[in-house]
């Protein structure tokens, strides 16, 4: 394939991931966009494959590469769990960093990619390669981490460091300065070593920056990664001299930018204060600051719940992480398809930081084919609650607390939450009185009007299930 017909392949696959985002961003366009990317992905490999920079004694290596790739993503899609998925994500940002410190380090002492540069256009080009490998260092070691964290290997408690934030300072300056003295080297052997502790502090930075944020915090986390995967393929692309690549990585990247904006704002929070950590704890800790809840609890039987279910006319749905722990999300279905039936008016509200991934909620209400139309984010729907018979929360806690309106001195104060206490019924379901992922106590769960339903949440729902279609 001639070099043109791969530019102009690679132009239709740009085309093809622009599109694909678009698609991505609604549920209803969702599997349009998905398989708008697919054809893209395939369009973009096989134009690379058939290029005139690879050789013939190559394609071995790739078929080989790519059967075992393809072997180990089929097998990870069909054992993953719904549930599992933010962790998946982060896995799988691990491995775009690690693609680009590995290529950093090809690149660099591949003889022929050293002698196709002279003057100012090699010191560009070792430019690319070092801030590649940063890059690609601090999103892999980071996004390890932030596997862990999601899949409860690692404590989702901040570690903090005394001194961390001088830590980082001396770690970027040593960066700079090696960085320095990388550039100005003579030959390969003189430049590996600042190159190798370069890596070594880019891998470190990238432990203690996720290992410092708090639970609370993850899924600005999750799409921080996924905007620092995105930077690193793009750094590749230049590494490479790949325009396919540095436009894929760009549209990721700033995507991913875009999107832990709009997480930090969903969680008053400023993506510096994120990055600096502290914000959240264990859930079976109480954070510190903030006014301790006192008061009685009012439990509530499933068949109580169902008959408070029959009776209302307005019922909106808050699903959280206990949800999606529990796999109950098909049997909400078929709750709200029953109450639908009857006439009742079922709405969903989804906080933008619910689960442990930017729309985590959303995936598991689609895959059990809630319908698009009576999901609503959490705007859309908090001027709704004074007119709402039953607000029913499964599984959630920090994203429906009123400490983050009422008490200024909690650690939420200022988030945004789903003001379900205004309804004339809240019912929450939760296994036990622990607090949430923030490690704060929720005062919901004294008021006068709100109802506790302990137990695990597929097994209560079922319950109330039962109890409506007797």
């Amino acid at each position: 394939m001639s070099s043109t017909l791969v530019t102009v392949s690679y132009i239709g696959a740009t085309i093809l991931f622009i599109l694909s985002l678009g698609g991505l961003s609604h549920p209803e366009t969702s599997r349009r966009g998905n398989t708008y990317g697919i054809i893209g992905m395939i369009i973009a490999v096989l134009a690379t494959v058939a290029g005139p920079n690879v050789t013939a004694s190559g394609y071995p290596w790739i078929i080989g590469a790519m059967l075992v790739g393809a072997t180990v993503g089929l097998y990870a899609a069909r054992i993953v769990k719904m549930t599992q998925m933010p962790e998946l994500v982060a896995l799988m940002h691990s491995l775009v960093g690690l693609a680009a410190v590995l290529v950093g380090f090809a690149n660099y002492i591949d003889p022929a990619a050293a002698g196709a540069f002279k003057g100012a256009e090699k010191t560009i080009h070792e430019i690319e390669i070092y801030i590649g490998v940063l890059i690609g260092a601090v999103t892999f070691s980071g996004s390890v981490i932030a596997f862990g964290k999601l899949s409860a290997k690692i404590s989702g408690k901040p570690m903090l460091l005394p001194g961390r934030h001088w830590l980082n300072l001396a770690g970027l300056l040593i960066v700079i300065w090696f960085g320095a003295q990388f550039i100005n080297t003579h030959s390969v052997s003189e430049g590996m070593l600042p190159l190798i502790v370069m890596t070594v502090i880019a891998l470190a930075f990238g432990v203690h920056m996720v290992m410092a944020i708090g639970g609370a915090d993850m899924p600005v986390v999750v799409s921080m990664l996924n905007s620092y995967s995105g930077w690193a393929a793009a750094a590749t692309g230049f590494m490479l001299s790949n325009d396919l690549l540095i436009v894929t990585g760009a549209l990721v990247g700033s995507s991913g930018a875009i999107l832990s904006y709009i997480m930090c704002r969903a969680m008053n929070r400023h993506f510096i204060a994120v990055i600096a950590g502290g914000f959240g704890t264990e859930g079976s800790a109480q954070a510190v600051g903030g006014a301790q809840a006192a008061g009685e609890v009012s439990p509530i039987l499933a068949a109580e719940t169902a008959e408070l279910l029959r009776e209302a006319k307005n019922v909106i749905i808050v699903p959280g992480y206990g949800m999606a722990v529990a796999q109950a999300q098909h049997t909400v279905y078929e709750i709200t398809q029953h109450l639908r039936e009857k006439g009742v008016n079922v709405r969903f509200g989804i906080h933008p930081v619910a689960g442990r991934m930017p729309g985590h909620m959303n995936v598991l209400l689609a895959e059990a084919k809630v319908p698009y139309d009576i999901v609503f984010e959490m705007d859309e729907l908090n001027e709704d609650f004074p007119d709402t018979d039953v607000a029913m929360v499964i599984g959630a806690n920090d994203i429906v607390n009123p400490a983050a309106q009422d008490d200024p001195t909690s650690p939420i104060a200022g988030m945004p939450v789903l003001e379900v206490w205004k309804a004339r019924t809240s019912i929450v379901m939760k296994r036990s009185m622990a607090s949430g992922y923030a490690g704060v106590d929720n005062p919901l769960f004294y008021k006068e009007n709100n109802r506790m339903l302990f137990g695990d949440a597929k097994k209560m729902l079922e319950e109330v299930l039962v109890a409506l279609m007797a």
